[in-house]
């Protein structure tokens, strides 16, 4: 079996669509790893150990086990209203922002937007947002003044996979980088 595709059927069940396979997530995103492991066993044979084995190996991190590994989730990235308690932080003076070229002229318009997600997704350095645009075409990086942001008011919080996550980036607070 293919764990990297099981890990992105995963992701989708976590953080989009749990009643693909019939199960629901609690409001802090967190699955039955039991009723999880049933479901997508259904379609193709799982078990705990190759579940284990796609939460370990992630090199993203996408996902979360809570102390007795009976629940999982998804650590951000849900279109789903769930809120998986994250606390406020203090954000660096930059983040930044990778997206594909075809994406500019909205984003120097609007700013950044959640679009089907909860939070507008920030990367803590420059190589990371390159690697993020580059799923999406061309990449183009915006640096994000999260620093001013904060002053202001905006709210920041960090995934525990390193990602920041904001409700929106107005587009007075984005900086375009060079593109190669």
């Amino acid at each position: 079996m293919n764990l990297t595709k099981t890990s992105k059927f995963i992701s989708l069940i976590l953080r989009h669509r749990p009643e693909a396979i019939g199960i629901s997530l609690d409001e802090h995103g967190w699955a039955r790893v039991d009723e999880l492991i049933q479901g997508i066993s259904k379609r193709h044979p799982f078990s705990m150990e190759m579940l284990e084995e796609i939460v370990r190996t992630d090199k993203k991190q996408r996902y979360s086990f809570n102390e007795n590994k009976t629940l999982i989730r998804a650590n951000q990235g849900h279109s789903i209203p769930v809120d998986v308690e994250l606390p406020e932080k203090k954000p660096p003076r930059i983040l930044y922002h990778g997206t594909g070229e075809k994406f500019v002229n909205s984003i120097d318009r609007q700013g950044l937007l959640p679009r089907g997600r909860l939070y507008v997704h920030l990367s803590p350095d420059e190589a990371t947002a390159k690697i993020v645009g580059a799923r999406h075409g061309k990449p183009v990086i915006y640096q994000v003044l999260a620093g001013e942001m904060a002053d202001q008011g905006f709210t920041f919080y960090q995934s525990v996979n390193g990602v920041w996550l904001t409700k929106k980036v107005p587009a007075e607070f984005l900086r375009k980088i060079k593109s190669e």
